[in-house]
């Protein structure tokens, strides 16, 4: 197991390394840089526009620029933010639990609906259930997350005044009322954000459940007389989880960039936020340490997937 996870996190450098070569390429080519402001104010002399300039090589050539950044990367340097005024891996810090706490509870969220709709909609093809099941789901899959966000917003928030709309991180509340009204803020991004991925997993288990029920070791378990529960639970089930794995790994870029969106329609300070704010100001530093630091998550799950396949099914060899 540790042979293969390291093989594994081995095989992730290169890709990594291709991942960030391009995003840097990408920014550096964009028009605009951090200090282009600085370009039509009158109150910088030209010589202090140059001598930023130079400190920070904007000037250099791009790969030039790009070894700068890596070698700086390694060394645990992630730049440094030209409009928040602070170290990047510290802004970054600063956003990230946010933003893990609401992907983490929407996916939570996402496969408590899922995994029981999709199985039990198998279970029972083509029944009253299965076919509310799977018109709802392709509702969901079908509205976009800005638009469920603004509908939550107007039905929660402006009409029926439950929860509130703009997400605080100053609540002025301690103990149990703070507590809760964390989650008070939290239920209509995590809402938005797990039903969405619910409506897309819940066609899939169903699909993955139809797959393996038919097959004929589930007909010799039930010939067997064990019940129609232990077969789905310990037969089945754990068969059909090893696509729905791959799919929620597959499944978390797209996680991500839904939360872009959900933390700009609720002000939510996380990195997404974070990410559109810098995009704007031209703040490349940030910009690319919060791509990067996507791509590394992204690594990160599929490597979580594939050791969750040899646990699922034992045949699957780690080797």
């Amino acid at each position: 197991m540790s042979q293969y996870i390291l093989r594994r996190l081995l095989i992730a450098v290169p890709s990594l390394l291709g991942i960030s070569l391009v995003l840097f390429t990408v920014l550096a080519l964009a028009p605009g840089d951090p200090f282009s402001e600085l370009a039509t104010n009158p109150n910088v002399p030209p010589e202090v526009r140059f001598a930023l300039r130079t400190k920070f090589g904007l000037d250099d050539p791009i790969y030039l620029r790009y070894l700068h950044w890596l070698v700086a990367m390694a060394q645990g340097d992630w730049g440094f933010s030209f409009v928040s005024r602070m170290n990047v891996d510290t802004l970054i810090l600063q956003r990230l639990p946010t933003t893990l706490y609401v992907i983490g509870s929407a996916q939570l969220l996402a496969l408590l609906i899922a995994i029981p709709v999709g199985v039990y909609a198998a279970t029972r093809p083509y029944s009253i259930f299965d076919q509310i099941a799977n018109t709802l789901a392709f509702i969901g899959f079908s509205l976009p997350t800005f638009f469920t966000g603004l509908l939550f917003i107007l039905i929660f928030s402006v009409k029926l005044d439950w929860l509130p709309f703009v997400y605080s991180t100053d609540i002025k509340a301690t103990g149990i009322n703070w507590f809760g009204e964390q989650v008070r803020q939290a239920i209509m991004p995590v809402m938005v954000l797990g039903l969405f991925q619910a409506a897309s997993m819940t066609r899939f288990v169903r699909s993955a459940m139809l797959d393996v029920i038919r097959l004929d070791y589930v007909t010799t378990a039930r010939a067997k007389g064990l019940g129609q529960t232990r077969v789905i639970v310990r037969h089945v089930m754990r068969n059909a989880m090893i696509p729905v794995v791959t799919l929620i790994a597959l499944q978390i870029p797209a996680v991500f960039g839904g939360a872009i969106v959900t933390e700009q329609i609720f002000r939510i300070p996380g990195v997404g936020s974070l990410l559109i704010s810098s995009i704007l100001a031209n703040d490349t530093p940030v910009v690319m340490a919060v791509t990067f630091v996507f791509a590394c998550l992204v690594v990160l799950f599929n490597l979580i997937a594939d050791l969750l396949y040899g646990w699922l099914d034992p045949r699957i060899s780690l080797r």
